[in-house]
């Protein structure tokens, strides 16, 4: 891409990597340029954290504050009644009216990380689409709104057009799904002034929609802008793990596991890491991502600590390095590793390995746990594990002990 933007936050956005597309580069450009822009990111509460997948775009409202711009968080209530189609082969599971307000409860702790709110001109905001989508009168809906939509456009789109592709069933709720999204868009635009919508790249149909539409019925120039589909430079999806979602509050993944992803990140995904992920200057980030050998490893605590510190705080980040020294360099316990305390009732005359090892974390399952110990990957104390019968009473539990799966993921069990 040629084109030199006049805004901070454009110029940002492509040399720390964070750009997909935009529909409008010269459009959008200058309106950075004239004045605070107000610009939203979706979210649907479909989990009770959001988590590392959330996280890039989460920056990007971060840096738009930090250049002047004024983030809206928009919490799904509405839309997650739905459940957005956009790339899955099946429906979301519906949530119950309860569910939804806990989970958003339960997401909103991590925006105040990240985002300054309040009442100013670039203080970011946070909305419930449910404010205008709960009350919709349905016919009315479909006159005003519906009739500017083409069911043989909507078709195109790559993200319903995969789900057809594959004869994988798209119900006629989910289909309503990028209408709703629009229609965010243009209820924003109408009670916000908001100019732009940012998501993933797998977003860019919903977003397209939701300017149109808002052309359409208010004559309003917006715009929308993606991130790219990250991914580990091995192909995996970022955010994914053994062990699960890396979540972003700190009761479903503690600070210490939190910065133990970020330090066992690849070689090779270092640098790109620390663009997206820390405010570190680019050139920083660059001759950090660069190193080679022994000393790469440098940069990766660099990594974990800056991240670690913007979520969970500076406190939390240096206990952590901490806790890693102490187990990694020193062979030691770590008062900060994930601790699984279990009462005498839960132990009774013995508690297997396996069942230790399962309820800690290290592994999905049983049959996922008896495959680390045969294939030496457990550890018990610092020792091979090889006896997948073990069992183990309230007697040896008196003094905590430590398991390991792999080189890397460590967890103390106790008795309460």
């Amino acid at each position: 891409m040629t084109y030199h933007p006049k805004s901070d936050f454009i110029r940002i956005m492509m040399e720390r990597g964070f750009l997909a597309d935009c529909t409008d580069y010269q459009g959008l450009d200058d309106a950075l340029i004239k004045g605070s822009v107000p610009a939203y990111i979706g979210y649907d509460a479909t989990a009770k954290s959001l988590h590392v997948g959330h996280l890039m775009n989460i920056m990007v409202l971060r840096w738009l504050q930090k250049c002047g711009g004024k983030p809206i968080t928009l919490m799904g209530g509405g839309t997650t009644k739905v459940g957005d189609p956009s790339f899955r082969s099946d429906e979301r599971p519906l949530l119950d009216n309860a569910a939804i307000d806990a989970n958003i409860s339960g997401m909103q702790q991590v925006f105040e990380k990240y985002l300054s709110y309040g009442d100013g001109d670039n203080d970011a905001i946070m909305l419930n689409n449910a404010e205008w989508l709960d009350n919709l009168n349905y016919l009315e809906f479909l006159r005003d709104i519906g009739r500017h939509f083409s069911v043989n456009r909507m078709l195109s789109f790559e993200s319903v057009k995969s789900r057809l592709d594959r004869e994988q069933s798209l119900s006629f709720l989910e289909f309503n799904y990028m209408i709703l999204q629009a229609y965010d868009f243009l209820e924003l635009n109408r009670r916000y002034g908001c100019l732009l919508q940012m998501g993933g790249s797998d977003q860019w149909g919903n977003i397209v929609n939701g300017i149109d539409l808002t052309r359409r019925v208010l004559d309003q120039e917006i715009y929308g802008l993606t991130t790219p589909l990250l991914t580990t430079s091995d192909g995996r999806k970022m955010g994914k793990s053994q062990g699960g979602a890396i979540w972003l509050n700190g009761d479903m993944l503690s600070p210490y596991e939190f910065w133990q992803f970020w330090r066992n990140t690849t070689d090779a995904d270092t640098g790109k890491f620390l663009k997206i992920f820390t405010e570190l200057p680019v050139e920083e980030c660059n001759r950090l991502g660069a190193l080679e050998g022994s000393d790469i490893n440098a940069a990766k605590i660099i990594l974990a600590n800056e991240v670690t510190t913007l979520l969970h705080g500076a406190e939390a980040a240096k206990t952590a390095e901490a806790t890693a020294r102490e187990v990694f360099e020193k062979g030691g316990v770590g008062d900060d590793l994930p601790t699984l305390t279990l009462s005498a009732a839960d132990i009774g005359d013995g508690i297997s390995i396996v069942q230790l090892i399962v309820k800690s974390g290290l592994a999905g399952s049983g049959k996922e746990a008896k495959r680390l110990i045969t294939e030496n990957g457990a550890r018990y104390n610092d020792e091979p594990l090889t006896d997948a019968g073990l069992m183990v009473d309230a007697a040896t539990l008196a003094t905590p002990i430590k398991l390991s799966a792999g080189k890397k993921r460590h967890a103390l069990v106790q008795l309460g």
